[in-house]
């Protein structure tokens, strides 16, 4: 169902289909593409009414031989089909109810559905049992009709509410369209279309947005994926949520694709990209807590050289383990003062990772300034937000006319804050907190030491790796 121009129905040149076991009356509710289609199908068979709410539908429909009538008509037809969109039929039905008791008799409802088991359940939610109803589903639309015709494209039914004759002279008519036949359940139908309509849609509309553009190297394989692309591309936006989400095996299928992109996504990337060291990107900078805990851990394994990568933000270390631009990674994840630390668990929300091991080191925290500055000028101290909550009481205490901050992008990182004031590109009224070591590498003067407001003061590491593939 795309929405280019439709094309005129071609079919093969039939008398009129009709059986004792067919309606006299048919009405089309819906005339949008597909809906003109089909009502170009039946028209000539039966005593035609169509109906849409839309004047520009409508019209459209006049240009094309179809002569509008009111809803009232079109549900007094002996079968009524429903050529709307999926999230719309439900809402439509039920507002035709009421209109349904006025007429009185009976009647079949058929619906032309991309999806199956969703118009049975509301068809038994809401039809008297009186009503007989009949599923379909088209596999054509307008663009394939009008590429190769009618004759040979296929329609799958279940015949659900009808009657065994009723069924038959259903296929029949059908068959004498042209069309091929294919009988079975609802839930057999939505299984097979999530694996086949479902993946073709979820395919295209993901290479929509990839943006994919053709070559000049083009090969036929990837020729046939732009035509998938274009084909869906030209669907509603709406039609590909509705097939999506109105099948309950769509959901599955989706899960499974993304696991499959992943697992291919793991296996272009060793676990190991250099062969004679181990890369270790830290959410710390050089004299971090982050760097000690990282040597803290290579040192169980003295043999296995190793390289510091200082990336400064837990956002950048799961960024480049995901890129391959490290081997490994290690960020804090929560302290026993501060406890979680926000910003690990926003990017470990981002990205895929394979935890190792969750280990702890002790923390003391200094006050630290640069070499040169006057500490009677400082007013501002800069630093992690955990390092700014385990220290809270005692510099509400000692230091109160410190406004305490946290920068933004690496500058978050105190290290970073460390490494700018030895090199005099942050003003010297800003302090910043670490260990000693951070302050003698930088060039910067502690002020206080053991500031943290726990002496048994731990902070919790996780040392990630790539997912592996077996």
């Amino acid at each position: 169902m795309l929405d280019a121009e439709a094309a005129p129905l071609r079919t093969r040149t039939l008398a009129p289909v009709m059986t004792s076991a067919l309606p006299a009356t048919a009405g089309v509710v819906g005339l949008g593409r597909f809906g003109r289609l089909w009502a170009s199908m039946l028209q000539g068979d039966f005593t035609l009414r169509v109906f849409d709410t839309d004047p520009g539908r409508r019209a459209e429909a006049e240009r094309q031989g179809l002569t509008p009538a009111s809803l009232g008509e079109t549900l007094a037809s002996d079968a009524v089909f429903y050529c709307v969109p999926i999230s719309a039929f439900e809402p439509i039905l039920h507002e035709h109810l009421p209109l349904f008791e006025e007429l009185g008799g009976t009647r079949t409802l058929i619906d032309v559905l991309s999806v199956k088991l969703h118009p049975r359940e509301v068809f038994d939610r809401h039809l008297p049992a009186t009503y007989q109803a009949l599923l379909t589903h088209p596999l054509f639309g307008p663009d394939s009709v009008a590429a190769s015709g009618l004759e040979g494209q296929t329609i799958v039914v279940d015949g659900f509410r009808l009657p065994l004759d009723a069924l038959e002279a259903w296929k029949a008519y059908f068959t004498a369209k042209g069309l091929v036949v294919v009988q079975m359940s609802a839930d057999e139908h939505d299984r097979l279309a999530a694996e086949s309509q479902g993946v073709t849609h979820f395919v295209g509309r993901t290479l929509e947005r990839f943006g994919f553009a053709q070559t000049g190297i083009d090969t036929l394989g990837t020729k046939r994926l732009h035509d998938v692309t274009s084909q869906v591309s030209n669907d509603t936006w709406q039609l590909f949520v509705d097939l999506q989400t109105f099948n309950p095996h769509t959901k599955g299928m989706r899960l499974r694709m993304s696991e499959a992109q992943d697992s291919v996504f793991d296996l272009l990337l060793p676990n190991r990209v250099v062969a004679d060291r181990v890369v270790v990107g830290i959410q710390g900078g050089r004299g971090s807590f982050n760097e000690d805990a990282a040597r803290y851990y290579m040192s169980r394994t003295p043999d296995i050289p190793f390289e510091i990568v200082y990336l400064h933000t837990t956002e950048r270390v799961l960024r480049a383990l995901h890129e391959g631009e490290v081997d490994r990674g290690v960020f804090a994840i929560h302290n026993s003062v501060g406890g979680m630390v926000g910003e690990s668990v926003a990017a470990m929300a981002r990205y895929r990772f394979a935890i190792v091991e969750e280990f702890a080191i002790k923390i003391s925290h200094a006050l630290m300034i640069a070499g040169s500055a006057d500490f009677a000028t400082v007013d501002t101290v800069m630093a992690h937000p955990q390092v700014l909550r385990q220290c809270r009481t005692n510099l509400e205490k000692k230091y109160a006319n410190l406004r305490q901050t946290s920068g933004a992008g690496d500058l978050i990182d105190q290290a970073k804050v460390a490494e700018l004031l030895g090199t005099g590109e942050l003003p010297d009224s800003i302090a910043t907190m670490g260990s000693r070591i951070l302050a003698e590498l930088n060039g910067l003067r502690v002020v206080e030491d053991n500031l943290q407001d726990l002496d048994e003061n731990f902070t919790s590491f996780l040392w990630v790796e790539r997912p592996r593939q077996s």
